[in-house]
């Protein structure tokens, strides 16, 4: 409906310049004395298929994504096709009085501006509408980024989480268990991610895999039956920088529901990078555990539409519950 609503206001506002350009040109035939035909009409109207094939056509697929030779190019061999055919098919002719010629400009001059400025202003419509639209989608990919954000900081503010971690963390002390030291740091380091890194709109992706590996092996520590818990990171990590916390809760949701009624917790988590290209694959069974219909899948819901507003036509993303198994499979392009 908004969709429909965008379309019908601009088509509203091109016929208001048309019906603009329209006047001015009929105003200059009408003051040459010439009649007023179809033909030269026809002519006008001929301008309209300039405006859009600049409009919709070269702007959004050449200008807009910065092919800006390309696009001079096409301009220019647009100008060249509609003075052949103004020219010569609808045989030009403005002037009553052809002894002014030699004080009026050429024909070429003419046609060549009359069309210039319809491709002007189709650009700059165009350009302008795009920032527009560039504005409102940055609002709400700032929107959903922030709805990801509280969930996943109230997921890991949770005191269940919480106290389950430190009771764990405790339970190492009491046994002077080596590993006590790290748990305590990749508690804070998850607290300090969450409230410092995440607020960036790009993070290193090495980064991300480890606040991702803290999270799995303060989640390890946690659980007592935790031998069918897997990770696997493979490729070369580099300088790719990804937008953060894309991940985070399809991996809450298999630790949360993938335990089965003997305490046994069965999850497996694949991120592959190969090149520009993240493949991230998560499964676990699915659990006993009840879900809560007001909050189940809130994190999931909002990261599938970041990743639409984010990596539009750069992701692909499959979620599917199979032989007992609650499976995942995103491919990302990295920038």
């Amino acid at each position: 409906m908004g969709e429909l609503i965008k379309n019908r206001r601009q088509f509203s506002i091109h016929m208001f310049i048309w019906a603009i350009l329209y006047s001015v040109v009929l105003f200059f035939v009408y003051s040459e004395g010439k009649e007023i035909t179809l033909k030269i009409c026809l002519r006008i109207a001929f301008g309209a298929v300039i405006f859009y094939t600049n409009y919709s056509l070269l702007v959004p697929h050449l200008l807009l994504k910065k092919k800006k030779i390309l696009y001079l190019l096409s301009i220019i061999i647009l100008l060249i096709v509609a003075y052949l055919i103004i020219s010569n098919v609808f045989n030009f002719d403005f002037y009553k009085n052809q002894n002014l010629l030699d004080k009026r400009p050429s024909k070429f001059i003419i046609i060549i501006f009359f069309n210039a400025v319809i491709i002007i202003i189709g650009t700059v419509i165009r350009v302008y509408e795009q920032w527009i639209e560039n504005d409102k989608i940055k609002t709400e990919i700032e929107i959903q980024k922030n709805k990801t954000e509280l969930e996943a900081l109230k997921n890991q503010l949770n005191p269940h989480f919480l106290f389950n971690s430190l009771n764990s963390i405790y339970s190492l002390t009491v046994k002077k268990s080596n590993d006590a030291p790290e748990a305590v740091i990749m508690l804070s380091e998850l607290m300090r991610y969450m409230l410092y890194k995440a607020n960036d709109s790009k993070v290193l992706l090495k980064d991300e895999i480890q606040y991702i590996e803290n999270y799995i092996k303060l989640q390890r520590i946690r659980i007592a039956k935790n031998e069918n818990v897997k990770t696997n990171i493979k490729g070369i990590i580099t300088s790719q920088k990804i937008s953060p916390l894309l991940f985070i809760s399809y991996i809450e949701n298999a630790f949360k529901y993938g335990t089965d009624f003997k305490g046994n917790t069965e999850v497996e988590i694949t991120i592959s990078i190969a090149d520009s290209e993240l493949h991230f694959k998560c499964s676990n069974i699915i659990g006993n555990k009840a879900k809560d219909k007001e909050s189940s899948g809130i994190g999931m819901q909002n990261t599938k539409n970041r990743l639409e507003l984010l990596y539009p036509n750069k992701h692909w993303l499959t979620t599917v519950e199979k032989d007992n198994k609650f499976w995942v499979d995103l491919k990302l392009k990295l920038d």
